[in-house]
């Protein structure tokens, strides 16, 4: 059995707790992921303000006085491109707000809310004063968003190729019919021969190419199409699985870590790719190796970069006590606040609450001394669909903390994250639970 934390190791983590007061702590706790080049950092939750808002400072800091070239997010990539032009001074949005609004689905308050809003002009102000290829950027990894990745590259193949166009909007008509057929099995083996005609279509322009001009096709145009096309190749193997009814997180996790090691060596230079943060939740963040998932067979995002990237990546997670959070009831449903019980006993949130800090850390290198090597507790994930009355069942899952991440930040009581403006805000629930 593996141990929990008894009375004596709870007061030693007490000890070794840090408050969080300013900015000079959180340069003490940027100390401990110094010599990493991938930072992920994560959240218990996608809609809570204060979680929202140390992630922007903390990145603030790994860009401005690090050299981080770029923030990732578990996000679509062709939405997150309109902000990526928007903080280096292109495209037409005229304010963060309108360059998020391509984040117009559900959820829409995990991207789209006032402290992404925030981050975002902050990114675009710091970069005009930079030279342009010393601009930070700002892309997503997560390949749900096919359609939007589908015009997005025959946008860019009218332009470029137009006869490659023609033949794609082909082949994409037949993945249109195969995603709308559901469980039509027939119709997921025809899909099942396209899998790599995709990226093969770009392969063979850039052939065609090199062949007219004696170069190989390279800047911001290109990078995004070739992107696009990984992701419209991912998402169609991703629903496949899913539709198939076999487990598709692992998919999704490991084709944002490609991302991640692409848009590295895209922004960096041969032998020296990019330092890049990654925003995410706390299970992509995550080593999922010292968590319940690990033990139902999955991977996750901040797992697969340790293991490729060994003392180049720093997982830092960030758990909450209680307070509020934006949420759904249900898929697709409109966003409220829902009121966070406080932290169960035998929690991680109920121990680090017990500091009596408002928002402290730990190094986790410290909490593995203070309750030895395995000692497990239950940790709370909060989704973009809560409720609060089912969290034991739903929303908590053992975890060796010292072993999931590199440092921790407990904050003890959150505060609902709010739109970009007051006519996107979510509503107030009818019953609040307490």
């Amino acid at each position: 059995m593996v141990p929990g934390i008894n009375g004596e190791d709870r007061e030693a983590v007490g000890r070794i707790a840090r408050p969080i007061h300013g900015e000079p702590d959180l340069d003490r706790l940027l100390e401990q992921v110094a010599a990493a080049r991938i930072v992920l950092i994560g959240e218990a939750s996608h809609g809570a303000h204060e979680l929202n808002d140390l992630r922007g400072t903390l990145t603030r800091k790994l860009i401005a006085e690090r050299g981080f070239a770029a923030v990732a997010i578990a996000g679509g990539w062709p939405e997150a491109i309109r902000v990526d032009r928007y903080v280096r001074g292109q495209g037409h949005d005229e304010s963060a707000a309108a360059a998020l609004a391509g984040f117009d689905r559900f959820p829409t308050w995990m991207w789209r809310n006032a402290d992404v809003a925030a981050f975002t002009e902050w990114l675009a102000t710091w970069n005009l004063q930079r030279p342009a290829e010393q601009r930070a950027g700002f892309y997503g990894l997560d390949l749900y968003s096919m359609y939007v990745a589908i015009r997005s590259l025959l946008s860019f193949l009218e332009d470029a190729d137009p006869a490659a166009a023609l033949a794609a909007r082909g082949l994409y008509a037949q993945l249109d019919q195969v995603a709308a057929a559901g469980e039509d099995r027939q119709g997921l083996e025809v899909a099942a021969s396209h899998e790599d005609e995709v990226v093969a279509q770009l392969v063979e322009m850039q052939r065609r190419h090199a062949a007219r001009s004696g170069r190989t096709p390279t800047g911001d145009g290109w990078f995004h199409a070739m992107q696009s096309a990984h992701m419209l190749q991912n998402a169609e193997a991703y629903y496949r699985t899913l539709l198939r009814g076999r487990v598709a997180w692992n998919a999704r996790d490991a084709r944002m870590a490609d991302a991640v090691d692409m848009l590295a060596d895209q922004l960096g230079h041969p032998g020296q790719p990019a330092r890049l943060v990654v925003w995410a939740h706390n299970r992509h963040v995550g080593d999922a190796r010292a968590t319940a998932m690990g033990e139902a067979g999955e991977i996750s995002l901040g797992q697969v970069l340790r293991q490729r990237h060994p003392g180049e990546t720093a997982l830092i997670g960030m758990i909450s006590y209680g307070g509020t959070v934006t949420c759904a009831r249900g898929w697709d449903e409109p966003p409220e606040v829902a009121t966070v019980p406080p932290g169960l006993d035998g929690s991680w949130e109920q121990l680090l609450h017990a500091s009596g800090y408002p928002r402290s850390y730990l190094g986790t290198a410290s909490l593995r001394r203070a309750v030895g090597e395995r000692a497990e507790q239950l940790q709370r994930a909060i989704g973009v669909v809560y409720r609060p009355e089912t969290e034991r069942l739903r929303h908590y899952h053992l975890s060796r903390l010292a072993d999931e991440f590199d440092v921790v930040i407990h904050v003890d009581a959150t505060r609902a994250a709010t739109g970009v403006d007051a006519a996107e805000g979510p509503r107030e629930p009818a019953d609040a639970v307490g």
